[in-house]
């Protein structure tokens, strides 16, 4: 029988079905090197207690979380050419957020993205994965983001189109410790 009760528990189960789908099966198997699992490691830097630092010749982001300590994780960066570095913020944050690829995507790559010009709704199968760190400079959109994965089987490589990209739960994590206005530096 239909009542407010089931309607409260399906409308719940829904919204919680997103998230179960941090911990879905991939479509490739694949096992993640070790280096690459979130851990706290020595970082002895100089950059203030929740700066994000990423290193893309590594393959590493940090976290910094105290004199001389940051929690690391594996990370996905930009393909030769497409890589960036320098200073940004986060500017905002997005649990499974949509994606549009930008214009300069669809003119290097149009049989991959031109279909996905108007864009492609948040959810399991968004290349954005489960989260996203959108990074600013002096005010304006960089158009690069921090971002989970739908391909966790690229984490250590050079792939992207200059994002840097994480585990989904590795980047579901690290967004609840990093808040809007968190400097990132990218080396």
């Amino acid at each position: 029988m239909f009542n407010r009760r089931v309607f409260m528990l399906g409308l719940a189960a829904s919204a919680l079905a997103p998230e179960a789908a941090l911990a879905a099966k991939p479509k490739k198997q694949f096992a993640i090197d070790p280096k690459f699992m979130p851990q706290l490691v020595d970082f002895p830097s100089g950059y203030p207690i929740g700066t994000v630092v990423v290193d893309p010749r590594n393959r590493f982001l940090y976290l910094v979380e105290g004199f001389g300590v940051a929690r690391r994780y594996g990370v996905g960066v930009g393909r030769a050419g497409l890589a960036w570095s320098g200073k940004a913020e986060v500017a905002r944050k997005a649990k499974w957020p949509s994606w549009t690829p930008t214009a300069n995507m669809i003119k290097r790559q149009p049989d991959k993205y031109a279909k996905y010009s108007n864009g492609v709704p948040g959810g399991p199968g968004n290349p954005l994965g489960a989260r996203a760190l959108y990074l600013y400079r002096n005010g304006r959109d960089t158009y690069y983001r921090i971002h989970g994965t739908t391909e966790p089987w690229t984490i250590g490589t050079a792939v992207s189109n200059g994002c840097i990209r994480l585990v989904n739960e590795h980047v579901a994590d690290l967004y609840e410790r990093v808040p809007v206005g968190a400097a990132v530096v990218v080396l």
